[in-house]
């Protein structure tokens, strides 16, 4: 049983920075894919970053060039910095991990089997 536990989150004003961090605890193989995924009220879930096993990189447009999401896999934790912070960004954040699929990992939230309770962002503008 994988279980995940965010922290990180809190407020700032926009252009400011935040670290989420994101800590595994249980089974959790190198081969997994591990992504942030945020959730404004009445929005659906959105992935927003993906780190590949490998540790290479996908984001959404939304945070491309803003946000950097990493790995320290002797910890079996994972990292979002978060950079020139927009009110837009206002959101429950979540980590998510899972097992790739044909070497691939999924971009969206369904494909992903674990999940922290999340951690809330919150920009003032």
């Amino acid at each position: 049983q994988v279980q995940l536990q965010e922290s990180g989150g809190g407020s700032s004003q926009a252009g400011g920075s935040l670290r989420l961090s994101c800590a595994a605890s249980g089974a959790i193989y190198s081969s997994y894919c591990m992504g942030w995924f945020r959730q404004a009220p009445g929005k659906e879930r959105e992935t927003i970053a993906v780190l590949y096993y490998g540790d290479s990189t996908v984001y959404s447009d939304s945070v491309k060039g803003r946000f950097t999401i990493s790995a320290d896999h002797d910890r079996k934790t994972w990292y979002l910095q978060m950079d020139s912070l927009k009110p837009d960004d206002t959101a429950m954040y979540y980590c998510g991990t899972g097992p790739e699929s044909g070497g691939y990992c999924y971009w969206l939230a369904k494909g992903y089997g674990y999940w922290g309770q999340g951690t809330q962002v919150t920009v003032s503008s």
